[in-house]
């Protein structure tokens, strides 16, 4: 099947999204227990951790770790947002620099001013979106981007999303209690598939359409750690506890030319096996046997295939034992956290 689909579901009663392209499971969101990225707490400082420059915070869903505390002590409240996805056990991952989020619109209160995408190119829409902006932020303060895709879209659903978006961050900002209290929810899966993926695509919305659309059987495959590569080729994405091993084999062909192929192969294919299966943290790659000489190549091809991804990934580099590391922001919850 062609093109692009996003169906809107549920697995038994959690809340699910997943983009289909080309036939095949792309991305994958799904609702769990932890709070959700965007949450924003009034959070009291509990105690700051010496030598890491960070302090634990007191949330009502638990403990929370802000880094880069300046002039925050303990007893003090302090606006915070979930960044990202709390691991079992760990503290939730929080910032203070608030962003408020939606489909055309971001705002941010701690960096005025106006700016488009960099994506939008044309002049004259870049004119015509901050005469919109302009009409619909008149006498705000606070920051705002224009994502890439207000491209063509229509001025009236703009102004909407910025008016709901500036009305959330005064909302916010402007409360004054102290006790600790949640303040937003961040996004469910529906939600966010409308926010997030916004190139066309076919929305499906009926229940059982991830049955019907072969959604159930992506999931199956990618809670196994095998994903095929083409030509005998497979790599093997396995969680510790510690790091995400990534194994890359070439089958029964053992030249160095299948090493080359295998390996840039898995450049290609990594992203979307750790975003269907929601992986982050370290990442380490032990790669097919290749020359040194074709390292810079397989570099080239994983940066461009991660500059399509928008989960933060910053590749480190290779080792001494030759493995090539990276380092993924935990932006939603792992599959075997979710399905069990």
């Amino acid at each position: 099947m062609k093109g692009r689909t996003i169906i809107l579901d549920h697995l038994g009663q959690v809340e699910a999204a997943a983009l289909m392209v080309d036939g095949k499971l792309d991305d994958l969101l799904i609702d769990s227990d932890a709070p959700r990225p965007g949450t924003i707490y009034r959070a009291i400082a509990d105690r700051p951790v010496k030598g890491q420059g960070g302090m634990f915070l007191k949330t009502p869903d638990g403990s929370a770790f802000l880094r880069q505390i300046k002039g925050l002590a303990p007893g003090k409240s302090i606006l915070v947002q979930v960044s990202g996805h709390a691991e079992p056990g760990k503290a939730i991952p929080v910032t203070a620099k608030l962003l408020f989020k939606s489909r055309y619109v971001i705002v941010t209160p701690d960096a005025p001013g106006l700016n488009i995408s960099r994506s939008i190119k044309n002049e004259d829409e870049r004119d015509r979106l901050l005469e919109i902006a302009h009409d619909a932020a008149d006498g705000v303060t606070h920051g705002l981007i224009l994502r890439s895709c207000c491209q063509s879209a229509e001025g009236s659903a703009i102004a909407e999303d910025i008016e709901a978006m500036v009305a959330l961050a005064d909302r916010v900002l402007g409360d004054t209690a102290t006790e600790m209290e949640t303040l937003s929810e961040g996004d469910g899966p529906h939600l966010l598939a409308w926010r997030d993926w916004t190139a066309p695509a076919d929305v499906v919305t009926q229940a059982g359409g991830f049955d019907d659309h072969g959604v159930l059987d992506a999931l199956e495959e990618a809670r196994g750690a095998k994903v095929g590569l083409g030509g005998g080729a497979s790599m093997f994405v396995e969680p510790t506890r510690a790091l995400v091993a990534v194994d890359v084999n070439t089958g029964n062909d053992a030249s160095l030319a299948a090493g080359v192929k295998a390996n840039m192969a898995c450049a290609k294919a990594l992203p979307r096996a750790l975003r269907v299966r929601g992986l982050g943290g370290q990442i380490t790659l032990d790669l097919a046997p290749m020359p040194k000489k074709d390292r810079r190549t397989f570099e080239t091809t994983l940066r461009a295939a991660f500059r399509q991804d928008e989960v933060e990934t910053a590749l480190v580099g290779w080792t001494p034992l030759g493995h090539y590391e990276l380092q993924r922001k935990r932006v939603r919850a792992s599959l075997s956290e979710v399905l069990g």
